[in-house]
């Protein structure tokens, strides 16, 4: 499994119909999302673990999977940041 970084975006008009949609996914959906709408920034972000980019496309509505940026993100430890030293 990999982490992936999901941001849907949206337009203040289409704000309610995103929130319907994710949540017609179920209350498990919703939860895995932050929104900046309320700070009107009508994006929906979420960090989930999915097997693939695919994977992590497909947690989200059919209507927001197009337009969505999935990012595969990862963290690092400090031995992995010397070694990134070492090899420059």
């Amino acid at each position: 499994m990999s982490r992936y970084l999901i941001q849907s975006s949206h337009t203040a008009e289409e704000c309610l119909k995103a929130l319907d949609e994710i949540l017609a996914k179920g209350a498990e959906a919703l939860n895995r999302f932050e929104w900046g709408c309320a700070a009107g920034d009508h994006t929906g972000y979420a960090v989930v673990n999915a097997e693939n980019e695919t994977k992590a496309r497909n947690m989200l509505p059919a209507s927001a999977q197009a337009a969505a940026r999935i990012l595969q993100v990862a963290r690092f430890t400090p031995e992995q940041i010397r070694s990134f030293h070492k090899a420059a």
